[in-house]
């Protein structure tokens, strides 16, 4: 059994580094972009590395994420977990903040040392424009190393997370080698949409502003094998 997040995301990715482990697609612009585990874990390194060496965060420190479920936003949560960050469930102060663009005016309940906006645009294309505060995160990131030692550690909320994802990917019926179908609208929750596929050992089509009438074509090319109930 992995110890912590960071591990589950190793073990994912070491079976075949190659192959597609998630894969996001949104209905209302036509996109498709698929991460193998070896470019996930690229742009988890980056952050974790964005996090560790950029603004000097680690263990006992702490995250504000408002995002909506994205091949980003699983870059993002997984490079805070791999640094030994709590992700806080609430508004509240935290050391670094990271939102979503139409999500920004949200930032006061959000007190932070550092803010991130992400534009959430195909082709990982910057922010337009920056909104006053904040740094645009697909801009800083890529200029962060590709390697990253994660933090050892997995604190209690972290083995919490891990022993939900577990029992939802067990109630769920997901197996390793799966390639599970997750609706972004009706799996907002990480431990859905990321951590239960990631701890059982599947891979992830997950999908934003579903057209339910391009989902049979979809699960056949993309060999889905399981719809996330």
């Amino acid at each position: 059994m992995a110890e912590n997040i960071a591990r589950v995301l190793a073990d994912a990715v070491a079976s075949d580094p190659t192959r597609p482990l998630l894969t996001w697609y949104d209905d209302a612009t036509g996109e498709r972009t698929e991460l193998s585990g070896a470019t996930l874990a690229n742009w988890v390194a980056k952050t974790g590395n964005l996090l560790v060496d950029g603004i000097a965060l680690g263990p006992d420190d702490s995250a504000g994420v408002l995002l909506p479920p994205h091949w980003q936003t699983a870059a993002v949560l997984l490079g805070c977990w791999s640094a030994g960050l709590t992700v806080a469930e609430a508004p509240g102060p935290v050391d670094v903040l990271f939102a979503a663009a139409d999500r920004v005016g949200e930032a006061d309940a959000w007190p932070a040392g550092e803010r991130y906006a992400l534009a959430l645009a195909p082709f990982a294309l910057p922010l337009r424009e920056v909104p006053p505060g904040f740094a645009d995160y697909v801009v800083e990131v890529r200029g962060h190393g590709d390697h990253f030692t994660p933090y050892g550690g997995g604190g209690p909320v972290e083995q919490d997370l891990l022993a939900e994802a577990r029992a939802r990917a067990t109630a769920a019926g997901l197996a390793s080698g799966d390639r599970v179908l997750v609706d972004a609208a009706r799996h907002p929750d990480p431990v859905d949409w990321l951590l239960a596929p990631l701890a059982a050992g599947a891979s992830i089509v997950l999908c934003g502003n579903v057209d339910e009438s391009r989902l049979p074509a979809r699960r056949e090319a993309e060999k889905v094998t399981r719809d996330l109930p």
